[in-house]
């Protein structure tokens, strides 16, 4: 089963998640297949930019708690992104959570409608937003982030744009995108190489000194008792055991 689209247009590939079985959540086969699809769009000089999109109401509801990928894999997934010589652009209308944010964060250019919304929801299942700290510790307000992360609060579309986690929003993210999108087809290809190399470059000093602590950090809390009892919860549709 195929779980990403591909489509391309004048220079653009759109690369869809399209998982409806579990809201586009980050299972081992969805990272795995969307590492390799922009593995090769890195090789096609026919692609300028990638714009990364997604099925249904949900951009992506975070990890998959019944086949999680392997938090390495992710880490290399959210670093590929970065490292990626083109240019890759988030086109959102619905809804983020979780890990989907740490995806989010790693793309170059964000654009999401008004009707999304947005979630650190690492907290309320007993875990941290540790690995996908590596792309929005760099990019993101430090003191909205410390809100969302510690209560794992739902916010708006506006509100991701204010604290940067998004770059812009509006009631229709396609006319929003296409001068976006124009301004990448005028730019050129090596051009818009190095300059992200620009951008990128402190986010992958992140990834260099903290993508290992982070990772068995990650992998500690998911093997808690405390994660043991929020996943279940999560899947039973209750509140955990340490909600007052």
């Amino acid at each position: 089963m195929t779980l990403i689209g591909r489509t391309r247009a004048r220079g653009i590939e759109t690369l869809t998640l399209d998982s409806p079985h579990n809201r586009n959540a980050l299972s081992a086969a969805l990272v795995g297949e969307l590492a390799s699809c922009l593995a090769d769009c890195a090789k096609e000089d026919a692609v300028r930019a990638i714009v990364l999109t997604h099925t249904g109401n949900t951009f992506s509801a975070g990890a998959d708690l019944k086949d999680p990928p392997d938090p390495d894999a992710l880490v290399g997934l959210l670093r590929q992104i970065v490292e990626l010589g083109k240019p890759v652009v988030a086109r959102v209308t619905g809804h983020v959570r979780a890990g989907g944010l740490g995806l989010l964060a790693a793309c170059d250019i964000a654009a999401a409608s008004t009707e999304s919304t947005f979630a650190f929801t690492e907290v309320r299942i007993g875990v941290a937003p540790a690995v996908i700290s590596l792309t929005l510790l760099p990019r993101t307000d430090p003191r909205a982030l410390a809100r969302h992360y510690l209560t794992g609060e739902r916010f708006d579309a506006a509100e991701a744009a204010r604290i940067g986690l998004v770059t812009t929003a509006g009631d229709d993210v396609d006319a929003v995108l296409e001068p976006i999108l124009d301004g990448l087809r005028r730019a050129a290809p090596e051009a818009l190489t190095e300059t992200k190399r620009l951008l990128t470059a402190k986010v992958l000093e992140t990834f260099d000194r903290d993508a290992a602590h982070l990772t068995a950090l990650s992998a500690r809390l998911f093997a808690s008792p405390h994660a043991r009892e929020g996943m279940t919860a999560f899947l039973e549709r209750r509140d955990p055991s340490w909600v007052e």
